[in-house]
């Protein structure tokens, strides 16, 4: 009995740290940091001096999108002759080429053949030469100030990569799944802020994140999350990775959870498949605090926190069964069957599209959690190419700004 006792508490105390507790202990170590060392403020150079920026987009039949983002680009507030607008279009069959046409500002790479996003973004860069690269998605939509923003990021050179914010466009009318996501990453984009503070964010969004092209490596082509294992790639040559809350990527959310569960399973596929060829970030002796953040922020929660959760259900029971405290473990027990009886109400209220917040969050959490179990699967799967299903995202009225 002790043993299983043992394997409970260890199993709960790992479930907390990785959703909770890791955030609790960041924020206090980020306090007890900026008691001593505080934030140098920097200022951008005047406009003359301003660096040239590519912004770069790898697109797959983007057809819908196309004008909006031109759009989007042009309003951008950048010197206009330093900002470079680059869209490599690999493989695309629809008529987004066609619709870039219209776009003279733009300058488009394109090649029949589709090997994915990874490969067509290594292609895309042996043809950029600016010293910054911005990347961002077809799909979302920046702030006006976001290139000034990461470039004054980068007045930093300690500064490799520029994580910026992503935020999920919520309507009244969505539901779990862009409700779910959107409240998952104002959660998310708190502990990167902190990472950053403390010391380095860990890993950047594909939707907004920039990088000294120098620092670029060639990633392998099958790579699921391009973004997190580049960002990290530069980090690990003694670079940080800042994150910039002013310089933010707007984004509508899933469709539906059918559609928000091919994003996460492919996520989670992505994560282990980032823990095994990121492994020697895993050496604490050698990395130091990024090491730490990392398997505090990502590692645990992409392996066996998942396996964990859905083990202290059965555990409990087990101790019960075995004469343990009614009190304690009996207490433990009634909240995780309500936490499971909640999560089964989100899911009731979202297949019949209806808003609920309060279920939401535990639906989603456990949605999150049974499809990093799906990931294996998926990644077990894969035939050697980064190319993928994309998900549905929801109509919006306007992701401009």
């Amino acid at each position: 009995m002790i043993t299983v006792q043992i394997l409970f508490w260890l199993a709960l105390f790992l479930v907390f740290y990785t959703h909770l507790g890791y955030g609790i202990l960041l924020y206090t170590l980020v306090k007890l940091k900026e008691l001593t060392v505080k934030p140098v403020k920097r200022q951008l150079p005047p406009d003359k001096l301003l660096p040239d920026v590519t912004l770069f987009i790898t697109a797959f039949n983007e057809e819908d999108v196309v004008d909006e983002k031109m759009h989007n680009c042009l309003k951008l507030d950048y010197p206009k002759d330093k900002l470079h607008i680059v869209w490599t279009t690999d493989g695309s069959n629809d008529s987004t080429n066609e619709r870039l046409k219209a776009w003279p500002q733009a300058t488009v790479h394109f090649q029949p053949l589709r090997q994915g996003k990874t490969a067509a973004m290594t292609r895309g860069m042996t043809l950029v030469d600016t010293p910054l690269v911005v990347f961002t998605d077809a799909n979302t939509m920046l702030n006006r100030e976001a290139i000034r923003e990461i470039v004054l990021a980068f007045e930093d050179p300690g500064v490799g990569c520029v994580a910026g914010e992503k935020r999920i466009a919520v309507q009244e009318k969505d539901g779990a799944a862009a409700g779910g996501e959107g409240i998952y990453w104002k959660y998310e984009s708190t502990l990167k802020a902190l990472d950053a503070r403390l010391y380095s964010a860990v890993g950047a969004a594909g939707e907004l994140f920039a990088v000294r092209r120098e620092l670029f490596t060639v990633m392998e082509p099958d790579t699921l999350l391009d973004d997190f294992i580049l960002s990290l790639r530069i980090a690990m040559q003694g670079y940080k990775i800042a994150y910039c809350t002013r310089a933010y990527a707007i984004e509508s959310g899933s469709a539906d959870m059918g559609e928000e569960q091919k994003r996460k399973v492919r996520i989670a596929a992505g994560g282990l498949q980032s823990v095994w060829r990121l492994r020697e970030l895993l050496n604490p002796f050698r990395y130091g605090v990024l090491s730490f953040q990392y398997i505090s922020h990502r590692v645990l929660r992409w392996s066996v926190a998942p396996v964990l959760l859905f083990a202290l259900l059965p555990l409990n029971v087990a101790i019960l069964l075995m004469g343990g405290s009614p009190i304690w473990y009996g207490t433990i027990l009634a909240l995780q069957v309500l936490f499971y009886i909640l999560a089964m109400g989100g899911y009731y209220l979202s297949a019949r599209q209806i808003k609920n917040k309060l279920l939401f969050i535990p639906y989603y959490f456990l949605f999150m959690n049974i499809n990093v179990m799906k990931g294996v699967n998926y990644l077990r799967k894969m035939k050697g190419t980064g190319a993928w299903e994309k998900a549905q995202r929801t109509k919006t009225e306007s992701l401009n700004q």
